[in-house]
């Protein structure tokens, strides 16, 4: 399978993997399928940095350089076939970050990796959904959590 990874599933599997359904972090780990990942998601992590939503050190360029430096991954580009098509994505929202995720995984054909409820109804793609398992505060790195995606981006 084919996996488009959305902002959020980055970020925990990255930094509070326990917040992964079972499900999820097996499918993440499964070496059959392939992890993608769109520059959207880097943009939108910046932008979580620079709103305190979550704190990369030692500065966020530098931890997503690093990171995926590290990482194996497929670049979702964006193009203007993508950039097109985040227009067609039925969704009833307008949040920019997500056409262009949607968007992205009509074009490449890819599985939406998802918590965000919000996507779940997007009859466009295929979306892999994801619910987020409790997580002690204590252990918790993101300063605020996620579940509520419409609000993060």
């Amino acid at each position: 399978m084919k996996l488009l990874l959305d902002t959020h599933i980055m970020l925990w599997g990255l930094l509070e993997p326990e917040r992964l359904s079972r499900r999820a972090a097996a499918d993440l780990r499964n070496p059959e399928n392939e992890i993608w990942i769109s520059p959207i998601s880097v943009w939108e992590t910046m932008i979580l940095a620079e709103k305190g939503r979550v704190v990369l050190r030692p500065d966020p360029a530098t931890w997503l350089r690093t990171v995926l430096g590290k990482m194996e991954f497929h670049e979702a580009r964006v193009n203007h076939e993508i950039a097109l098509r985040s227009r067609d994505v039925r969704l009833r929202h307008q949040d920019p970050a997500d056409r262009f995720l949607a968007a992205t995984a009509m074009v490449y054909q890819l599985t939406l990796v998802t918590a965000d409820r919000l996507l779940f109804g997007c009859r466009d793609i295929s979306v892999l959904r994801v619910t987020s398992r409790a997580v002690n505060k204590q252990g918790a790195r993101l300063k605020r959590a996620v579940p509520k995606m419409p609000k993060v981006r």
